[in-house]
């Protein structure tokens, strides 16, 4: 018995330790990913110098629908000062993302990951999450959900990350 416990103990350290080495952390860099997009291909990489701010949404998620007008606001409002949105979808069926886009619009960079590979790097648990994600492709903060007492300070961070 004693002998099945420490199998046991270990077996879970060995899970947990597998875990954190896949959660995103502030201050590490923030995993790469190559999606097919909704008008392109998106690579992480081809935002290197920008700010990100990257969004893992679903279409039957209703704080999403909230997110997408404020995620437009945030990418006219600070795009021509080096911001970024990038939405990544976690529906298996693409014809469910595209469904829900037509109601929502996006005007932002929009990817599909129905094998949900990213999320699963990103160790998302929850959505909406967003990562904020600096020009030198660190992660600046994670945030879980999306709410309109939320707004203001989700900005001020954006607009910290941009030194404005």
């Amino acid at each position: 018995m004693k002998n099945l416990c420490a199998k046991v103990a270990a077996l879970s350290l060995v899970a947990l330790s597998g875990l954190s080495a896949h959660a995103v952390e502030v201050g590490q860099a923030a995993p790469t990913f190559n999606l097919p997009g909704l008008l392109a291909t998106v690579d992480l990489s081809n935002f290197k110098g920008k700010t990100v701010y990257l969004d893992f949404w679903a279409s039957w998620c209703g704080p999403c629908k909230q997110s997408f007008p404020w995620m437009n606001e945030m990418q006219s409002r600070y795009g021509s000062k080096g911001l970024s949105v990038v939405a990544i979808n976690v529906d298996q069926k693409n014809a469910d993302a595209r469904t829900f886009l037509k109601d929502t619009p996006a005007n932002f960079t929009v990817a599909f990951d129905a094998t949900g590979q990213t999320p699963k790097t990103y160790a998302i648990r929850g959505m909406p999450t967003s990562v904020l994600i600096g020009p030198d492709g660190k992660v600046l903060s994670v945030h879980n959900g999306f709410k309109d007492a939320q707004r203001e300070e989700l900005e001020k961070q954006i607009k910290q990350a941009l030194h404005l």
